[in-house]
């Protein structure tokens, strides 16, 4: 994993807008009525070639895929894993727009109605993606004839975040279920590995599901939750070298009060148990911008790296250059400044069908991190 060495680096979530008729067929293969597998795969490769086009332009030195083939970040599993048959997991409610319920208004569809298929597990659960991660992979490697990147990763679900959103009705406990998902997506983490690619870990669940399933129990049974959760990640990516890796931790990625959200210090002595050499983490929003401050007082990993988001996923506003570079700098002068790549608080398109943030404003918001990031450089070097 490349460091800032020469100068700040960027990167961003994974998740980047998709053009509207990739929607409109993700939608068309969720709903079970696509005619042709095929031409969905030709525009998918295209759109990856695209993205990573537009990534470059904007500045992007760290570039994905833009998970152009994916429905979202972690429901893509069910159509990779064996196990995913029954019926629909029940619905979630985060603690703090249950408070504010009008809060939720904003998170309209962009293509209604919204197609979100969560199954339940209700049977044993094997890997059965190969096909679909060799794609994956095939489309990033012919995106890179065309931009010169200094380093690619590819998203992939974390066990604890596909079981935080597709209930278990098959393996006799929690446990269970989450070895078996980590036993499973060996296969698909391995796979992006062996292609020579950064893999990201999406672990939401780190941290969201506090206020998702843990909102009134004490502190220490979510502490428990979180340090099951990486021993089992562990276990999933034993034969990767951290250095190879990042782990992604959010606490939602939508607009809301978040008020509910556990503070990242009450976390982060757990989440650094994580084999992994990157975390990717919340630093721009309004609730969790003051975090910076957690890392005065807890030592990080020396051949850890961190990439704060520096710029907001969530809202339209575009952040200004000078704000950004500011906040790589005050993480720079924590840890030192080969150990900050710029990122993005979370990705802008974590589901094809909800749209936050205007598409054009997105990339928007992209260029100016890299400016951000080069007036950083300016005075870091």
């Amino acid at each position: 994993m490349k460091r800032s060495t020469m100068r700040i680096l960027t990167t961003h979530t994974g998740s980047l807008p998709r053009p509207e008729d990739v929607v409109i067929m993700l939608n068309t293969r969720e709903a079970g009525e696509l005619a042709n597998r095929s031409t969905l795969e030709a525009r998918v490769r295209e759109a990856v070639a695209d993205c990573m086009s537009q990534q470059q332009q904007v500045g992007i030195d760290v570039m994905s895929d833009g998970e152009m083939g994916k429905i979202a970040f972690w429901t893509y599993v069910k159509d990779r894993l064996t196990g995913f048959e029954g019926d629909e997991s029940p619905p979630f409610e985060w603690a703090d727009l249950r408070d504010y319920p009008a809060t939720s208004e904003p998170l309209v569809p962009i293509s209604p109605p919204p197609i979100r298929r969560r199954p339940s597990c209700n049977g044993p659960i094997t890997y059965q993606g190969q096909r679909a991660v060799e794609h994956d992979i095939a489309n990033l490697r012919e995106a890179l004839r065309s931009v010169n990147p200094e380093d690619v990763f590819l998203p992939a679900a974390s066990p604890g975040v596909i079981a935080m959103f597709m209930q278990n009705r098959y393996y006799p406990n929690e446990t269970a279920y989450l070895y078996a998902l980590a036993d499973a997506m060996k296969q698909e983490l391995n796979a992006i590995h062996q292609a020579g690619f950064l893999l990201q870990l999406d672990c939401p669940d780190l941290a969201a599901a506090r206020h998702l399933y843990f909102a009134d129990a004490p502190l220490e049974t979510f502490r428990a939750h979180v340090s099951r959760r990486i021993e089992v990640l562990n276990h999933a990516v034993a034969d990767i070298p951290p250095d190879r890796m990042r782990l992604h931790l959010c606490w939602g990625n939508y607009e809301g009060p978040h008020h509910r959200d556990v503070p990242f210090r009450d976390i982060i002595d757990l989440v650094l148990q994580a084999r992994v050499g990157a975390l990717s983490f919340e630093a721009a929003n309004p609730r969790h911008a003051h975090e910076w401050q957690v890392f005065e007082d807890v030592s990080v990993p020396e051949d850890m790296i961190l990439i704060p988001g520096v710029v907001d996923s969530t809202t339209n506003f575009i952040e200004h250059p000078e704000l950004i570079a500011q906040r790589i700098v005050q993480y720079a002068k924590l840890v030192g400044r080969e150990r900050v790549i710029a990122g993005t608080d979370c990705g802008f398109a974590t589901n094809v069908n909800i749209r936050q943030v205007n598409p054009a404003i997105a990339w928007a918001k992209l260029q100016a991190m890299a400016e951000g990031a080069q007036l950083a450089s300016q005075q870091l070097w």
